[in-house]
């Protein structure tokens, strides 16, 4: 089975505004969530280390092994395998649990069960995983996979003291929790360091609990920044390559300075066996993060109420853009910050106070680690020009609606779009009944398209809508093909194509025929 991931930005790797609020409370967490400089390599000369016993010595301590007991729950739709074993850890509906291979394997015999008969309702399910002290006082992070759901937490030193432990609070969009142990004594912990000083070729070390081994260490370098992974768009992940198996999730990834610059959390593999590919959460997210969890065990993100998409070269040059950069925004949300602010549908972001936004994914990760309430310039390309739009940002809500759409009914013809292969039709109450398209929908349906042409190419297909040429929108087949005319007189080159599908906007770029 062969495996893909979508590979990150390869020349930016965005600093994250750090939340004013979360910047304070960085400082009340003292050494916890401190971030402190210090991510040099530990061979200088290129040179593979001698050792790395001392860094082990020092470190290991504030790694602990965690353990869990949670209830079995029953059919595959919750990950049981028919076997005891589940296929993920993650709970139903968490955002990797799709794409992932994970790390916390419950400590429960193979075959336990018999194949393809699900767990027994009711039955007591057991798992482990790996965490690290962060405050003398018994703070400790871990992965939000490894202690959801769980009724009873329990934490063991590398000196084989245990404790019960309390969750204090856990961010599934992140993939992190903080929990508290308490003891007659001060613990051993570690620090987080900057991960925005690490460089691909760092050496990196690893301590956890890998198969239910104590104290067990790796080590290898960073393979590569920036990586985006699916149902991880906050998170720019750094990629390592060294060996974490079963059991690691949640424990630290140390630079040579003894300082977290990762928290580990997923690998890459066909088989859930360890191949070299790893990936961790930068300790520069996940300081702010188990920051907010420990003022009130949540963590509260920015919003700005769009839909946005990456854009392409055929994209940039339909919008007039010079570079493919920039999030394109697809859709705005009524009431949104964003409609307050006066962004639109097609407006490209290129900068969030003062940040280039390079990609698509770097937006949602400015927007979230944005204080709420913030008042911040908002750098746009709209209509071939450059403007700046003021923007302030709120809380995000629990629900968001997306705008609906106010175009008028068209009348019905059909007509065949030669340059790119596509059939268009007016919208009928017959053919919103075909395509379960609702009464809202407004612009010039695509009843066929051309196999083998570049809207084939592009993913286009039967059923879409199309809802407008550019910014201006199209209620029938007769509007949209003067729209073209008048870019084939223009001597344009490509036209941008605003798309409805599942209720879904977005814009594609197809090539026209010059003449």
């Amino acid at each position: 089975m062969t495996y893909s991931i979508h590979k990150g930005l390869s020349s930016f790797s965005p600093i994250l505004p750090v939340k004013a609020r979360a910047a304070r409370k960085a400082v009340a967490f003292g050494a916890m969530a401190a971030i402190l400089a210090g991510s040099a390599s530990i061979a200088s000369a290129g040179t593979a280390p001698g050792s790395f016993a001392d860094l082990v010595d020092e470190v290991s301590p504030a790694v602990v092994n965690i353990a869990t007991t949670s209830e079995a729950k029953s059919g595959p739709e919750n990950g049981n395998s028919g076997r005891g074993l589940p296929r993920s850890p993650f709970p139903k509906g968490h955002p990797f649990n799709d794409f992932f291979e994970k790390f916390g394997v419950p400590n429960q015999p193979e075959g336990q069960a018999a194949p393809d008969r699900p767990e027994p309702p009711g039955r007591k399910v057991s798992g482990a995983g790996s965490g690290f002290i962060v405050d003398a006082d018994g703070y400790v992070v871990t992965n939000s996979h490894v202690v959801n759901g769980a009724a009873k937490i329990s934490i063991t030193l590398r000196n084989g003291k245990s404790f019960d432990a309390k969750l204090i609070g856990e961010d599934p969009t992140t993939d992190l929790a903080l929990l508290k142990i308490d003891s007659d004594t001060p613990l051993p912990f570690v620090r987080f360091g900057d991960s925005d000083k690490i460089r691909v070729g760092d050496w990196v070390l690893t301590v956890g609990n890998p198969f239910g081994l104590n104290g067990s260490v790796t080590a290898g370098i960073v393979s590569a920044r920036g990586r985006d992974l699916p149902g991880g768009n906050l998170i720019d992940f750094l990629q390592v390559d060294a060996p974490i198996n079963p059991g690691n999730s949640g424990g630290p990834a140390f630079n040579a300075d003894s300082k977290v610059i990762g928290v580990n959390t997923a690998i890459f593999s066909p088989n859930g066996g360890n191949i070299g590919i790893g990936f961790a959460i930068p300790s520069n997210i996940a300081a702010n993060v188990i920051a907010d969890l420990r003022d009130d065990g949540k963590v509260d993100r920015s919003w700005l109420g769009v839909r946005v998409q990456g854009v392409t070269e055929d994209i940039a040059k339909g919008f007039g853009l010079e570079k493919a950069s920039g999030a394109l925004v697809a859709a705005v949300e009524d009431g949104s910050p964003a409609a307050e602010a006066g962004l639109k549908r097609g407006d490209i972001i290129l900068e969030w106070n003062g940040a280039a936004i390079e990609s698509m994914n770097d937006l949602p990760r400015a927007v979230a680690f944005t204080p709420a309430g913030e008042k911040l310039k908002v750098k746009i390309w709209r209509a071939e020009s450059f403007e700046t739009v003021s923007v302030t940002t709120a809380a995000k809500p629990d629900q968001e609606l997306l705008a609906s759409n106010d175009r008028q009914q068209p009348a019905s013809t059909e007509r065949k779009l030669d340059d790119t292969g596509i059939t268009l039709v007016d919208l009928t109450p017959e053919l919103r009944e075909r395509f379960s398209l609702g009464n809202e929908a407004r612009g010039v349906l695509i009843a066929d398209v051309d196999p083998g042409s570049e809207a084939a190419e592009k993913g286009l297909r039967p059923g879409d809508v199309i809802v407008s040429v550019g910014l201006d929108t199209v209620a029938s087949t007769e509007e949209l093909i003067s729209q073209i005319d008048v870019l084939h007189n223009e001597k344009a080159t490509v036209v941008t194509l605003g798309m409805l599908r599942d209720k879904s906007e977005s814009f594609v770029a197809l090539r026209l025929t010059t003449t």
